[in-house]
């Protein structure tokens, strides 16, 4: 049964493809919602589909992106036997990802929607290295570069409305077609990614038309729960009042930290999450402010309870391990895999969008996180901060092309750069020591629109203090991405 159903989301991830190439020849464009037509509008004119209120639809999307790095300068690079270290040498990173969005709706009120992906990539220094920097969001702990097809998402949403103004939604990936109440409570069951929900991408902008960077996509210090894909099961619940919005969702951790097979006991593993979320109006620009906190209770382990161990009895190291652990070699070094045992890791984060002119807008995100725990899930990353301005070429004439420059920002707590300073990984960094300093990196790309569904983006990415140690680097990231929409 799994071999016949991962052929047909084969089947249907490559048709992607052949309907892009298809579409750009009979000059259909992009599918954004804010688009005159696309592929469901085309059908919508042959009169063969009603867009507005629309009972199913399909979307998809390409997307190659390749990166380079230079040799930077390291004077220790994965010391005594630690593993984590990005290497110094230079270096090509890919990811290929190929996604069908498939919506359909079910009853009154009802949507459902299956989404399957295919992703082939190589990351730098095997995914090691990086925090919040990660200079590709699109790459997975655990990837190859032979194509894996997999169902990202299947889910079934349900609306109850409560009145208010009736709110046009338009047709577009995750989303058909339809009216809402301004004032309704949505309640949504099954496999999805949680950022399809919470901290949505600023200006609701395709993150792959923006920002490459894995600190841009959401608050890097927001260790959400899911597997190594990013993706969890659970539920959510929202409710929506005209401009106000609270919603609250518990999902699935995986069993071991940063790996695919998912833990399904959710009243004894779990994540939860909390956000509030207001729209305004400020001189006449639109604007929103969200509040975010979320409360992780997973098998996980205690920096200091890892020290602790070893410090005891120094046998209890890296090597010695006959558990779950990364694989160092460091017999000098605390490890992670004697402490773990049901712990608890919270964080609280904000952010703001405003339009400050014409499709111009800035952005600002910052998260705390208690920093006591390993990284699950998201980067290792303990406290984090990201600025950054947006535009779409609208005052050269090129609409649909965008540009944007942020910066992010990463801490890791005292106790996290104790235990790295002793030799210690976790599941993204650990050179075997550390001069404990913020990871910095600046983002800045271009993304250019040409027959109307392809965008062709240039991406330059300086990262300060790798890892969070400012022994070595920096590093300059060089990235072309094309992303192609149906």
């Amino acid at each position: 049964m799994f071999d016949v159903t991962k052929s047909v989301i084969a089947v249907l991830a490559s048709l992607i493809l052949a309907v892009s190439v298809a579409s750009a020849q009979n000059g259909a464009p992009a599918p954004r919602p804010d688009d005159d037509f696309s592929l469901m509008k085309m059908l919508s004119d042959k009169g063969v589909h009603d867009i507005d209120n629309e009972g199913w639809n399909a979307y998809g999307q390409f997307t190659y992106i390749s990166s380079w790095k230079p040799a930077f300068n390291a004077p220790y690079t994965n010391l005594n036997g630690s593993i984590n270290s990005l290497l110094p040498t230079a270096e090509r990173s890919f990811t290929g990802t190929a996604t069908l969005y498939l919506g359909a709706r079910l009853w009154k009120g009802a949507e459902g929607y299956l989404v399957p992906e295919v992703i082939s990539e190589q990351p730098f220094s095997q995914l090691r290295g990086l925090g919040g920097a990660i200079q590709n969001f699109e790459l997975q702990k655990g990837g190859a570069t032979v194509p894996q097809v997999y169902r990202s998402r299947l889910f079934l949403k349900q609306t109850i409305g409560l009145g208010g103004k009736s709110i046009v939604e338009d047709s577009g990936p995750l989303q058909l077609g339809t009216h809402y109440d301004s004032r309704r409570l949505v309640f949504v069951a099954g496999n999805f990614t949680v950022l399809d929900f919470f901290d949505t991408n600023a200006f609701d902008i395709d993150p792959r038309q923006g920002f490459l960077g894995l600190g841009f996509m959401t608050y890097a210090a927001y260790d959400f729960a899911s597997d190594a894909r990013g993706y969890s099961y659970g539920g959510i619940a929202e409710f929506h009042w005209d401009d106000w919005a609270v919603r609250y969702g518990r999902i699935t951790p995986p069993k071991q930290p940063n790996q695919l097979p998912v833990d399904f006991r959710l009243l004894k593993y779990y994540g939860d999450q909390t956000e509030i979320e207001h729209k305004h109006s400020l001189h006449g620009q639109e604007g929103m402010v969200r509040v975010l906190a979320y409360r992780n209770r997973e098998d996980m382990g205690r920096f200091s309870d890892a020290i602790t161990a070893f410090e005891a009895d120094p046998a209890k190291n890296a090597t010695t391990c006959t558990t779950f652990n990364y694989g160092s070699n460091n017999s000098t070094a605390p490890d992670l895999c004697w402490a773990r045992k049901p712990n608890v890791k919270e964080g609280v984060g904000g952010f703001v969008e405003q339009y400050i002119g014409h499709d111009i807008g800035v952005f600002a995100r910052g998260m705390y996180a208690d920093g006591k725990t390993e990284v699950y899930a998201y980067t290792s990353t303990d406290r984090s901060a990201t600025v950054g301005v947006l535009a779409k070429g609208t005052s050269w004439s090129r609409p649909k092309d965008l540009v944007g420059v942020g910066t992010n920002l990463g801490w890791i707590s005292d106790i996290h750069a104790k235990y790295l300073g002793m030799g210690g990984v976790d599941g993204f960094v650990g050179d075997g020591a550390i001069t404990a300093a913020v990871e910095r990196s600046v983002d800045l790309f271009y993304s250019a629109n040409f027959q109307k569904i392809y965008w062709l983006s240039g991406d330059y990415q300086h990262i300060t203090d790798p890892g969070f140690n400012a022994a070595r680097g920096p590093v300059n990231v060089f990235t072309v991405r094309i992303h192609g929409e149906f």
